[in-house]
């Protein structure tokens, strides 16, 4: 066997089976290591993250410290994240697929699902019901299909959305999440002006990947798993990495993200912008029961604070798939992006579109409004926050890592965040969500640090009630 090599290029040395098998048996051995768990609990804590195998222990530790992990958890988001919240939404272009994943309903072989592929006109009215909604940042998803869905109807489809302004709408960022491609087309999506490319491994675990893609491109376990490498390559500097948990063993697929994340850092010095911590759901044909190893809500909101420690610098994103119970458990510990009022359908958020829900990749657990989801976040003490400045100033990559980390993001994402929400109350917010967000907005302005910046915040909030907008630091 190649021996683990966190800077390795190939797929093998850098998630090494080997080595994370070598993980499990040593979390297995140290779970009840009460010296050890403590000195992890300390090193945790000073914020500098853990390495997979130190997080492993965590993971594996019994429940009588659950309420450790989850405070100390709290306390480094608060501590790089504030108690802001990005909003953002998932745009399906396209639902035809040539792979085989038999989790997903969008395989191949599935008869009973339509398929679907938006046209620009379409994708026009998607986006404006999004504005409508209050969406600035969307995440686009399509099936793989090489001639269906090819890289130059991607590259348009980006640029008609950035295209769209209506009335107070615009969607300032978009997030790329398509099948693993070159770096000539990576090259060509930075130049689309893209966010993040966010792309999910589903599982690390080689063996069970294999079986789970049995074919089409996909079933190319080294190449969807090099991908990032080859988008970083390409000139994309932020990136965004995932598992969906239940396809295999969680503890497995844990330690692969982690070994992901570190070899990011140790090949290119920046780590993933955000990791998506997903579980599978039910969907079309397919059924959750068919896989052992779901992940119980316990084990998810130990699985999300354990990551928090590990990697506190990086964004952490839950959809819709959760409930509104479940996602409430794993904001308080980690979880710092959410989507609303999302449909994972195409077409599914104009009006008349005969046979959108049947489209769907999954169902929706989740199923309020943006607007009520933002009252929701208002009343549990979150700032919901519609910005994007950072990728549109320039701060992305390794220069957003290094403000993260030294827990100076906030000092920027903190005024943007209120001057954002405070965009939604005026275009946007019903009457009570309106109340919530102006009282949010008089307890959080004179907590802005920087006397110069909190002068200037306000002014840009008055200058937003009299109608002017896109303010940002």
């Amino acid at each position: 066997m190649t021996p683990y090599n966190v800077h390795s290029p190939h797929a093998a040395e850098f998630i090494h089976d080997g080595e994370i098998q070598a993980t499990l048996a040593y979390a297995a051995e140290k779970s009840t290591d009460r010296a050890l768990i403590e000195e992890l609990l300390l090193k945790a804590k000073e914020g500098n993250g853990l390495s997979h195998r130190e997080a492993a222990v965590l993971l594996e530790c019994g429940r009588e410290w659950d309420e450790q992990l989850y405070a100390l958890a709290r306390e480094l988001k608060q501590r790089i994240y504030g108690n802001r919240i990005v909003m953002f939404a998932p745009l399906y272009l396209s639902n035809h697929c040539i792979n085989g994943c038999v989790y997903c309903p969008y395989h191949a072989k599935n008869r009973t699902i339509p398929r679907r592929k938006l046209t620009q006109e379409e994708i026009r009215r998607e986006v404006i019901a999004l504005q409508d909604m209050g969406h600035k940042r969307l995440a686009l998803e399509t099936g793989e299909h090489p001639t269906l869905n090819p890289i130059e109807y991607v590259l348009e489809s980006i640029d008609t959305i950035y295209s769209i302004h209506h009335r107070n709408g615009a969607i300032r960022r978009v997030n790329v999440n398509i099948a693993a491609t070159t770096v000539e087309n990576y090259r060509l999506l930075k130049e689309a002006g893209i966010g993040t490319y966010i792309l999910f491994e589903e599982t690390y675990d080689k063996v069970t990947y294999e079986r789970l893609h049995p074919t089409g491109p996909k079933s190319d376990w080294a190449y969807h798993t090099e991908a990032m490498d080859r988008a970083m390559e390409g000139g994309i500097d932020d990136v965004g990495i995932g598992a969906l948990f239940g396809l295999s063993n969680y503890r497995y697929d844990f330690v692969g993200l982690l070994m992901h994340a570190e070899h990011l850092e140790a090949r290119f010095g920046v780590g993933p912008h955000t990791i998506s911590v997903p579980r599978i759901r039910p969907a079309d044909d397919i059924d959750p029961a068919d896989f052992p190893d779901a992940v119980t809500d316990e084990k998810f909101r130990r699985l999300v604070a354990v990551l928090r420690l590990a990697v506190p610098y990086t964004g952490m994103i839950v959809s819709t798939r959760e409930s509104q119970r479940s996602r409430e458990l794993v904001l308080d510990v980690g979880v710092s992006q959410l989507s609303g009022g999302s449909r994972t359908s195409v077409g599914g958020y104009a009006e008349g579109v005969v046979d959108a829900e049947r489209s769907a990749q999954f169902d929706i657990s989740d199923e309020r409004t943006l607007d009520e989801i933002v009252a929701w976040l208002l009343e549990l003490g979150y700032v919901p926050s519609f910005c994007t400045a950072c990728y549109r100033e320039g701060r992305t990559g390794d220069r957003f890592m290094s403000l993260a980390k030294r827990g100076l993001i906030g000092n920027c994402c903190g005024p943007n965040a209120l001057m954002t929400l405070r965009e939604y109350l005026e275009d946007y917010a019903s009457t009570r969500t309106r109340l919530l967000g102006e009282q949010m907005i008089a307890r959080e302005v004179p907590l802005i640090p920087s006397e110069k910046v909190r002068r200037i915040t306000e002014e840009n909030l008055k200058a937003i009630m009299a109608g002017k907008r896109d303010f940002r630091f």
